[in-house]
């Protein structure tokens, strides 16, 4: 058994020790949001939120994890979708298949939270998610325009 904090609950779960947390968060709790696509933590669409660290699920053991660990998934970045990345997306146009989404707006997050002004390296440097689609010129103006805009919550 393993107890998460996952978007400010705490659950138990019982997997086994090197169940990766991405099957806990879609299989064993049902948040959907956190996608699979390809299971080495190269693409980045199981993209989750350990401590504020945008950190691939799909190859984190969960017995890496304590429960004083808080885990954020794109469910709960913001429950209304109304986090400012989340409306810059929208603003830009960003999605289009919406696969790679969630993953490269949590990434994003946890950019401009770690880095509110992050320069065009920061963000190429920071934001390795693949997108099928290619918005990434779309996904660097969303992140600049919320960074000259100042809306995110530092808290």
């Amino acid at each position: 058994m393993a107890k998460l904090s996952i978007n400010g609950k705490t659950i138990d779960v019982t997997v086994e020790d090197d169940t990766p947390l991405l099957w806990v968060i879609r299989e064993q709790i049902g948040l959907t949001g956190t996608k699979y696509g390809c299971g080495v933590a190269q693409c980045g669409a199981c993209t989750v939120h350990i401590d504020g660290v945008a950190t691939r699920s799909c190859t984190m053991p969960v017995s890496a994890l304590t429960a004083e660990q808080k885990i954020v998934t794109i469910e709960g970045l913001s429950p209304d979708g109304n986090h400012p990345i989340q409306k810059a997306w929208i603003e830009h146009d960003v999605p289009q298949c919406g696969f790679c989404q969630s993953g490269m707006i949590m990434a994003a997050a946890a950019l401009l939270q770690s880095n509110p002004k992050p320069s065009d390296a920061d963000i190429a440097a920071e934001i390795t998610n693949i997108c099928r689609c290619g918005t990434y010129n779309r996904v660097k103006a969303a992140i600049k325009d919320v960074a000259a805009g100042g809306q995110m919550n530092r808290g």
